[in-house]
This record gives structure tokens, C-alpha cells and sequence, in this order.
């Protein structure tokens, strides 16, 4: 790496969810590519997560106190300074505005990841991910730069590269996926895959997990019960062979939600977060998703007709598919990261002019 590296906080355990760490190693990715190394300094649980870090090509420094505490700020701008960091990328729903100004005196751009809009900002850019909420939404301090909408939605690279495959939709029999995202804080994937499997013409369904879901190993054992119709699969690999395939998706309205628009595969949306209406809303709108319901409300045989009738309409299929893949284009990793090296020169400038 040639250029000053950048700090990533962020923590993931069962409470705060796993997808602020997965899009900060996407996020990370993409800084890579422009040179830069990301140091994640994070507590995780399990704490394998550290090491699938490492694995990726990243530092992992093990946080010693919770996100947002004093200690976390002294000690977040102690490793600043240590390694020489050109920014501190922040991205937890535990930190406030105070905290993020705080840092901003550790004499390094601030970006902080937000997609709830429900602080003050005082960071030097602000970035969602997700389609919602609006800008209008955020309080922003004078100065501060914020990049959201379509055009910054975030798609891992090994996504990104089913998109060509999935120019054309595949030959039956059809297909299904459950990609409920990073986690599946309501237990549901296993009930939706049933219904799914009941339905006619579904030949077969695959349950896109992480290794970390709460209900692993129940899933383990309902798709050794079904004889081959329903697979499970967690490791990242695995994953894009079975979505270059498969005819429908029903997903939860989050940034999975986003790369299977990238990639073209029609969609179901099951809302598992009030934070997520947003995305599955917009997804809606542009014709790239129908929404079944909210977790807790959505009736069983909705789901089933819902996808009755999307793999009897062929004509309404590729309408979605052609839909997401214009609203996603899977480039926003990249704009992410050209915006940020565009903020660094004169910030880096006006850092060195203090100096003198």
C-alpha cells in the first residue's frame, strides 16, 4: 500500500446485526483497490470474524472498549495517530453526533456510514448505502458533503461479477433463493423456504445464510430432511453460482436486496426492519420487487401466490430483472471511493497548512 492507510469502526455481534461489517469489507475492498489498507478496529462475536477479516487482506486491531464510550474515542484516536491514518470510517447506530465530533479533533477525515438518519452529523462525509431515507432526512453540519441514492449502492465484487450471467434468465426448472441478508434476527428463513418449496412449479430453493445465523443448525436440518430440494449455503463462494441461476428471490429490503437488483433476479420482499421500508419501497416503485409484507404480518399463502404468479408472468420477470439491473449498476463501490479520495486533497491540504 502507498498511501496512508484508513481506521474502520465498527462492531458486529448478535444485538447490533452484521451488515455494518459486512459493507465495511466491501467498503474496504474498494479502498484497497486505490491503494489504501483499511485497519478494522472491532469487537466481534463470534470472534472468528476477526480472522475471516484478516483472510480478506485487512488489519484487525481488537477494540477494547464499547463503540461510543470515552474510552473508545481515546482509544480510536490513540491508534489514529499510531498508524498514521488519513480517516476514521465509523459506522454503528450506538455513536452520536458528540462522539463523531470528537473525533474530527484526532486531526483526520471523518466518514460516518449511516442509513436511519437519526443523529447529528458533524463528519466530513456522510454516507448511505441504502435507498432511504431521503436527504432531506439528515441534520447536517456546514460543510459536511453526504453521498446516497442508487448510484452509491454498495455490491461485493463477487456479486458483481454475476451480473454478466445473469444477462438472460435461466432455462426451468425453476428456481428460488432466501437471501433474508447478514442475519435473520426473526428465524425465518427455514418457514419461508417451505412455502416456497410447496408452491407449484418451485423445483427447488436455496437459503443463502452466514455462518454466524442464530438458527444454523436448524436450517443444516431442514435441508437434510427435504431430499435435495432445499440447500443451504454460507460461505461467500458458494453464493454467486446460485444466483446466476435461480428465477425469483424473496429478500428483506437490504442491501442484499440491492445486488440481487444489480444482478437482475426478479423479487419478493419480506421486510425484516422498520429501517429497510425505505429500500423495499423504492425497490417497488421502480418495478424491480414486490412487497409481501412486513415479518410479522405477511400471510403465508401471499408469499406462495406472489410467487405463483411472477413465474407464470415471463413478460413480468424480465421487466424486474431489467429494472433493477438499470437502477443498480454496481458501481457505487467505486464513486464511493473517488469521492473520498476527492475530499482527501484539500482536507489532507488544510491539515498540512495547520501544521505549518
Amino acid at each position: 500500500m502507498t498511501r496512508s492507510p484508513v481506521i474502520i469502526r465498527v462492531d458486529a455481534n448478535p444485538q447490533l446485526g452484521y451488515e455494518h461489517m459486512t459493507r465495511c469489507l466491501t467498503v474496504a475492498a474498494a479502498l484497497q483497490r486505490r491503494r489504501r489498507q483499511a485497519f478494522f478496529l472491532s469487537s466481534f462475536e463470534p470472534g472468528s470474524l476477526g480472522f475471516q477479516v484478516k483472510r480478506a487482506g485487512y488489519e484487525w486491531i481488537e477494540a477494547s472498549s464499547p463503540i461510543g464510550s470515552p474510552e473508545d474515542l481515546a482509544e480510536v484516536a490513540e491508534e489514529a495517530r499510531r498508524i498514521q491514518a488519513s480517516a476514521i470510517l465509523v459506522d454503528s447506530p450506538n455513536v452520536d453526533g458528540k462522539y463523531i465530533s470528537q473525533l474530527g479533533k484526532a486531526g483526520v477525515m471523518v466518514v460516518a456510514i449511516d442509513h436511519m438518519a437519526q443523529k447529528d452529523f458533524k463528519a466530513d462525509l456522510v454516507y448511505n448505502p441504502l435507498l432511504g431515507p431521503p436527504v432531506e432526512a439528515y441534520h447536517l453540519a456546514k460543510g459536511t458533503q453526504i453521498l446516497t441514492g442508487e448510484r452509491y449502492a454498495l455490491v461485493r465484487p463477487e456479486i458483481r461479477r454475476v451480473r454478466p450471467l445473469r444477462a438472460q434468465e435461466p432455462p426451468p426448472p425453476f428456481r428460488a433463493i432466501v437471501a433474508l441478508g447478514d442475519s435473520d434476527p426473526n428465524n425465518q428463513a427455514g418457514e419461508i423456504a417451505l412455502q416456497l418449496i410447496n408452491a407449484p412449479k418451485v423445483s427447488r430453493v436455496d437459503i443463502l445464510a452466514r455462518s454466524y445465523y442464530s438458527n444454523l443448525e436448524e436450517l443444516k436440518a431442514l435441508a437434510e430432511r427435504s431430499d435435495g430440494k432445499i440447500g443451504l449455503f454460507t460461505e461467500p463462494s458458494e453464493m454467486p453460482p446460485r444466483l446466476s441461476r435461480c428465477h425469483l428471490a424473496v429478500t428483506a429490503g437490504n442491501s442484499w436486496s440491492l445486488e440481487i437488483a444489480c444482478i437482475g433476479v426478479p423479487q419478493l420482499i419480506i421486510v425484516q426492519k422498520e429501517c429497510h421500508w425505505h429500500t423495499a419501497s423504492r425497490l417497488e416503485e421502480e418495478g424491480a420487487a414486490t412487497i409481501v409484507g412486513a415479518f410479522d404480518r405477511f400471510s403465508p399463502q401471499a408469499l406462495r401466490d406472489a410467487a405463483v404468479d411472477l413465474l407464470d408472468d415471463a413478460l413480468e420477470r424480465q421487466a424486474m430483472s431489467r429494472n433493477g439491473r438499470k437502477l443498480i449498476d454496481g458501481r457505487g463501490n467505486d464513486r464511493i471511493v473517488t469521492a473520498f479520495e476527492i475530499m482527501q486533497q484539500p482536507f489532507r491540504q488544510e491539515q498540512l497548512k495547520k501544521v505549518a
